[in-house]
């Protein structure tokens, strides 16, 4: 038997459970437990995307340049201080990878997005916890557990299970509380979902210690050809293009992610819909006993009093036809996330909901 064993850190992974796809017996159930766009991508990406595939032979840009463009051109950001990966889970990926290791820490919130811990265990780095108040990013906690060895601070804003945000003066106060030698990362893949919201690029303008990471997977639809982005200081953006793939990103994806960020339309659609529909689903769950936080991304966190009920609803809505997600694994074992979907998806949620007998 080989001897080789694998860098530390490593078998102290837990492997990432995405959200369930399929109910058995069930050819084409509701699923709400991803968080995706109900509507799917815009026609005009799936065009852009059709009219690639033609060209699936060769090899795409390595530099990005068509859609980095688009992106600096539709945000008003400097293109040349962006990178593009497979999601944003591998911008976040590239970070641990560079700046962490061996006797540094990475630092983020007691329910943040599980990809935090598994990159930075991934590089050899230690994952810290900082608690948060009432499912809400604490700033002050957060820079209690700053250390001397602490190299990267993750936040999600709005946060994904929670969908809790916390204001600009927040996290500009964050950012200017930590040491020179810590990069602050705001994970902004909910961001769209927010009015007049540019998921902290004034900060990574204002700051030379600030990253922001942005996906296509969730208002844009696009989950399904993985495509992310990262704004940072120049001196950032050349260091993790160091370690970046050189055809990292298909032909296909660059392709429906720059027809998908220029349709800003699209985008204010979708937004829309799911604020209204967004206020519905969490109204008429309070209404049922089931109260939620309120939520800035697309779904919400649905309190539901302890564990067993959050499992006998999950039962409930998978005998129904509905996916939902438990998210004991965030540190959340009494909540169940639902995503909101559309105007009949939200109607066929509360409607099963309305005969849900807890745990009796």
């Amino acid at each position: 038997m080989t001897q080789i064993r694998p860098q530390p850190g490593i078998m102290e992974i837990a492997l990432y459970q995405g959200g369930g796809a399929s109910i058995a017996g069930q050819e084409k159930p509701l699923k709400l437990s991803s968080n995706e766009n109900p509507f799917g991508p815009g026609p005009k990406a799936v065009a852009a995307v059709q009219a690639a595939a033609g060209a699936m032979h060769l090899y795409p840009s390595t530099d990005h340049a068509a859609l980095r463009n688009a992106i600096g051109e539709v945000h008003g950001l400097d293109p040349d201080r962006i990178i593009c990966g497979v999601g944003s889970d591998e911008i976040i990926t590239f970070l641990c990878q560079a700046y962490a290791g061996p006797g540094d820490e990475v630092l983020y919130t007691e329910h943040g997005f599980l990809m935090y811990k598994i990159s930075a265990l991934a590089a050899g780095a230690t994952p810290v916890v900082a608690p948060e108040r009432e499912r809400t990013v604490d700033v002050d906690a957060i820079l209690d557990k700053v250390t001397s060895r602490t190299r990267l601070v993750f936040i999600a804003n709005p946060n994904n299970p929670t969908g809790t945000m916390i204001g600009g003066n927040e996290v500009a106060r964050l950012a200017a509380g930590l040491p020179d030698n810590c990069l602050l990362v705001l994970d902004g893949a909910y961001a769209e979902y927010v009015d007049e919201f540019d998921g902290g690029a004034g900060l990574v303008d204002a700051r030379d210690n600030v990253v922001m990471t942005r996906t296509f997977s969730k208002i844009y639809g696009l989950g399904g050809l993985r495509v992310g982005w990262g704004y940072a200081p120049r001196a950032v953006i050349d260091v993790l293009n160091r370690v970046r793939g050189p055809f990292n990103l298909s032909t296909l994806a660059l392709a429906g992610a720059e027809a998908a960020v220029r349709d800003t339309g699209y985008v204010d659609h979708c937004r829309a819909v799911n604020t209204v529909q967004r206020q519905r689903l969490a109204e008429g769950m309070a209404a049922l006993g089931f109260p939620s936080d309120p939520s800035e991304g697309n779904f919400i966190l649905c309190r539901m009093g302890d564990a067993a009920t959050a499992e006998a609803a999950d039962a409930h809505l998978k005998a129904r036809g509905i996916i939902v997600r438990l998210v004991a694994g965030y540190g959340l074992p009494d909540c169940i996330r639902i995503t909101v979907g559309s105007e009949a998806d939200v109607t066929r949620v509360l409607d099963a909901m309305a005969d849900f007998g807890g745990t009796a």
